[in-house]
């Protein structure tokens, strides 16, 4: 899950900004938006806004299923299972397959196949969150006393710093469907590899950048780092497994729908 150093209510203030630049503009999407290479689908005209000023559809028809649209990734779909660091399953996700917009799937796809190039196949930990998922971890960070993960995901932190510091946040990059949680998967060891760190973990150690690793495990963070960019990811400063889409095809919409089979057939 994204993890930003930037505080909530700096988050807050330029969310802000970005509306009123919008509606001076007449344009409701970012300068992202502006030069994506594909038109939104009709999503926006099923968005509606919060008191936040947060754009908010349960229209899945831009979405896919990951395992069609990129079928040689592997699936292991924490949030589905209690390895994670809530230590449940969270809620919106319902059958364990995983979802995103046609535009990031493509995208995946050509990453995927210059992984497998070089030996390596994409594990998925997580792309499309729904905001119901969201909103669970929000509950779970003000609850101080269940840490029951804690020596497993955030031992040197305490669990009350997670929501202030920006572990934690009410609005996720994951539920505008573009963005996706990923290691690899070496098809000769038939093991992952090694990235000098685990998935979800709170930490500087999860810092694409860290070299208190080994040269190889350094090493295997830019091999997936390098194909994410080529194919037209990009990633952020805090975690070595997430990638969002460049050019989103909704930088402002956060969509609703839960994780399920039935979802895509609205």
């Amino acid at each position: 899950m994204k993890k930003s150093i930037v505080s909530y209510k700096t988050i807050a203030v330029l969310m802000l900004c970005s509306f009123v630049i919008a509606g001076i503009s007449g344009c409701g999407k970012s300068s992202d938006s502006a030069n994506s290479q594909s038109s939104p689908s009709s999503a926006d005209s099923y968005a509606t806004a919060n008191g936040d000023g947060y754009r908010f559809s349960d229209d899945s028809s831009d979405f896919v299923l990951l395992s069609e649209a990129v079928p040689d990734a592997i699936l292991e779909i924490r949030y589905y299972s209690t390895y994670n660091f809530v230590g449940s399953r969270i809620d919106g996700y319902e059958e364990p397959i995983e979802f995103m917009t046609k535009e990031s799937a493509k995208a995946l796809k050509n990453a995927s196949d210059k992984l497998i190039e070089k030996g390596y196949r994409l594990k998925i930990f997580d792309s499309y969150r729904p905001q119901k998922a969201v909103d669970h971890f929000v509950r779970w960070a003000e609850d101080e006393t269940d840490v029951k993960m804690k020596e497993y995901f955030y031992p040197n932190l305490d669990k009350n710093v997670l929501f202030p510091q920006g572990y934690i946040a009410a609005h996720s990059g994951h539920s505008r469907g573009s963005t996706v949680d990923l290691t690899l998967f070496d098809m000769k060891t038939e093991k992952e590899a090694d990235m000098g760190g685990t998935f979800d973990y709170f930490g500087q150690e999860s810092h694409p950048d860290y070299r208190g690793i080994t040269d190889e495990q350094y090493a295997n963070r830019m091999i997936l780092r390098d194909a994410m960019l080529s194919c037209g990811f990009k990633p952020i400063e805090e975690e070595w497994w997430h990638f969002t889409l460049e050019n989103e095809p909704f930088p402002d919409t956060y969509f609703t729908f839960p994780v399920n089979s039935d979802s895509l057939k609205k």
